[in-house]
């Protein structure tokens, strides 16, 4: 059984952490550490966390780093998020699209285990004429995640939020040992690339321009110097006139000076 972490250790991987990938700990998140090392060093077989600490240090592969960020990243999401979000980008790639628009192109920022970014497809085969030229970017820094995400597989609980006309036409049903599990459908899968990103480390290889750019629920794990260097980079990114969602509970005052607030969590790169 692993032992409590101490202090220094967990100094350690608090400052390891904060460096690599942006998440402040503070010491009321000894116990979450403590609990979530453990289970990735039982992996292992060791027990002990200094050791544990000197092998994601001298890692040259950095796939223990990997690991260790997996194991420490918190990842809560559902279809149809702060649902008030997926009725805004409806509206504005509906306008864009009678403007005269035909090239889409949006990042979900935080893409966890995909049901953001396949509510985001859906909203778009919902809305758009057509999807021809139309591409999601969908990034985290958990390769777990991800893994989940790019086979678009959820049980019946994870559906249920999705309205029963919209899971008969976006998904196909597999029949599985535990049960009835869904399949996102092949149009919606096609629009989305799953990449691994770190949101502390900007820049970042994309070239943008972005029309819609979704960063929900991840900046409140950030610091403000790591979140006003985030948001400078998004803002690089959009294109005049796009639009970046955050999440509901986000406090993001005195730090979206060049952003233009259009709502609460909405806020657009004039232009």
């Amino acid at each position: 059984m692993t032992a409590n972490i101490d202090t220094a250790t967990f100094e350690q991987f608090v400052n390891l952490i904060y460096q690599r990938a942006g998440i402040k700990l503070g010491p009321h998140k000894r116990a979450l550490v403590s609990s979530r090392l453990g289970k990735r060093m039982r992996v292992l077989g060791i027990s002990d966390y200094d050791q544990y600490f000197d092998i994601v240090q001298n890692d040259s592969t950095e796939s223990e780093l990997v690991a260790l960020l997996d194991a420490i990243s918190t990842n809560v999401t559902h279809f149809y998020r702060e649902e008030r979000h997926f009725d805004v980008l409806a509206d504005l790639v509906r306008n864009w699209e009678q403007a005269g628009q035909r090239r889409f192109r949006l990042w979900c920022a935080a893409a966890s285990t995909g049901e953001e970014p396949y509510t985001i497809g859906i909203t778009l085969a919902e809305t758009l004429q057509s999807l021809q030229d139309t591409k999601i970017l969908a990034t985290d820094i958990s390769t777990k995640v991800l893994e989940t995400a790019r086979r678009g597989v959820y049980d019946q609980q994870r559906v249920s939020k999705i309205p029963p006309k919209m899971r008969s036409k976006y998904f196909s049903s597999l029949r599985q040992s535990d049960g009835t599990a869904f399949q996102v459908a092949p149009r919606i899968k096609e629009m989305i690339t799953f990449a691994r990103l770190n949101l502390a480390e900007p820049p970042f290889p994309m070239r943008g321009p972005l029309d819609v750019i979704f960063c929900r629920n991840v900046m409140i794990y950030f610091d403000n110097p790591v979140r006003k260097r985030l948001l400078d980079e998004m803002y690089r990114l959009l294109k005049p006139g796009g639009y970046l969602m955050v999440g509901h509970a986000e406090s993001l005052s005195g730090l979206l000076s060049e952003f233009q607030s259009v709502a609460p969590s909405i806020y657009t790169k004039p232009g």
